[in-house]
């Protein structure tokens, strides 16, 4: 464990220095989240101009759940985007060879390589904006479940990093996953969208198979539902589900990878 965490700050010390030589490009994207964070906000507020509840939620409770995924957002861009985006190309070029023979877990080293420094400025920005939502709710919310909240926010990205990881990991068998990476942000959208405006099997299926009503949704609930009890169980399961399959189709992708020298 320790050696992976001297291995983790040599790659934070590298991504900060190499973002420094790039500084038209590292505050170019600080901007681009920046509108990105406007928008999403400004989109729930027109709804509110018209509505006063949105799937059961007041506004202030909303911009709870928009704070929550904004912060999800900003630490998969930060701790895994850039990484999972050079793993098909890893693949096609055998330079996967590489990561292979380190004497570390590849999954890790391919996970956790590159720290998107500038993404980590964004991620202050949008835990201040968690912070605001939350001192700005009327009523009282305990330590403990704002707390919960924060680490099912956690919990949160890694399911959605080990989604993602699932569209990408058929790249070794068609050498292309450019197709499912476009299903994979299309269907994205389901998570910037509180999970009770869905219903039937639409719902059933966003809280279980491709579970992105559960990345941010379900932890937003946790505050305010008298009995979140149920929600954590569903999450932790989910998660565990998620883990168990990535495991075993990370094994059989690395049987079928074609290495550069063979």
């Amino acid at each position: 464990m320790t050696r992976y965490l001297r291995l983790y700050l040599c790659f934070l010390r590298f991504s900060f220095s190499r973002a420094m030589e790039f500084r038209v490009d590292f505050f170019f994207r600080i901007f681009m989240d920046v509108v990105f964070y406007v928008v999403n906000i400004l989109f729930f507020k027109v709804i509110f101009l018209h509505s006063d509840l949105l799937a059961g939620w007041t506004e202030p409770q909303v911009m709870i759940f928009v704070a929550g995924f904004l912060v999800i957002d900003a630490l998969n861009m930060t701790v895994f985007s850039n990484n999972s985006w050079w793993l098909p190309i890893f693949v096609n070029r055998g330079d996967l060879d590489y990561y292979l023979v380190r004497p570390v877990s590849p999954f890790f080293f391919l996970s956790f390589r590159d720290f998107a420094a500038n993404s980590f400025v964004n991620l202050i920005m949008a835990a201040g904006i968690l912070v605001w939502s939350l001192m700005s709710y009327a009523e009282p919310l305990s330590w403990s479940r704002v707390a919960t909240f924060v680490l099912l926010l956690i919990n949160g990205t890694l399911l959605y990093h080990l989604i993602n990881l699932l569209t990408l990991l058929p790249v070794f068998w068609i050498h292309s996953g450019r197709g499912l990476q476009q299903i994979f942000w299309n269907l994205s959208k389901f998570m910037e969208r509180p999970d009770r405006i869905f219903r039937g099997w639409l719902r059933m299926i966003l809280v279980t198979v491709i579970p992105f009503s559960i990345v941010a949704s379900f932890p937003a609930r946790l505050l305010f539902d008298d009995n979140p009890g149920s929600l954590i169980v569903h999450i932790l399961a989910v998660t565990v589900a998620f883990s168990l399959v990535m495991s075993v189709a990370w094994a059989l992708a690395l049987r079928a990878y074609s290495s550069a020298s063979s």
